[in-house]
């Protein structure tokens, strides 16, 4: 091969390269932060304690209910015997605990939905998830990390993809 070809290829490789490593590429990730979420809680005190709470509720609300139930049933009998006014009496403590079953129900799912937006706004465990999608973008040259679950939700980014400087410069701000 002769020299001016060797000088036209090395030439034309420099320039092929100098133009690879002067663009650069962006990647992005996704995290699902409800499977984080759910892993990272999973064995938790606060979560058993959650999960707890809610199958204590859970078997309150269905024992009242089987009694409930176990009242309409004889109010049916007493109607289906003639005996009247046995089966309003029957139907007033129906409606009664009824009405405490609903109201037992509603604050038992305030409390729970309380508990589980303690868990999941926890600031320790965000403060860690955001100093570990940092470490991983970083080191598995990521320029941003989007939420699956939220549209448009940056997690992390880098600076290097910020141009809010280059934008307010070129507006002649």
């Amino acid at each position: 091969m002769n020299i001016k070809k060797i000088s036209l290829l090395s030439a034309f490789f420099l320039i092929f390269s100098s133009g690879l490593f002067a663009q650069q590429i962006t990647r992005f990730g996704v995290v699902d932060t409800a499977k984080v979420y759910q892993a990272y809680f999973r064995n938790s005190a606060p979560v058993r304690n959650y999960e707890s709470k809610k199958s204590e509720f859970q078997r309150e609300i269905t024992k009242r209910t089987e009694e409930i139930q176990k009242l309409k049933q004889q109010k049916a009998d007493l109607l289906s015997s003639g005996n009247e006014s046995a089966a309003l009496k029957l139907d007033s403590d129906i409606i009664k605990r009824t009405d405490a079953l609903t109201e037992y129900t509603s604050a038992k799912n305030i409390e729970l939905e309380s508990m589980k937006n303690n868990l999941q706004n926890s600031d320790s465990f965000y403060r860690k998830l955001y100093s570990v999608l940092e470490r991983v973008a970083e080191n598995e040259g990521y320029s941003m990390i989007l939420s699956l679950q939220q549209n448009n939700a940056i997690l992390w980014y880098s600076s290097s993809v910020d141009v809010t400087d280059k934008v307010i410069s070129e507006l002649g701000l």
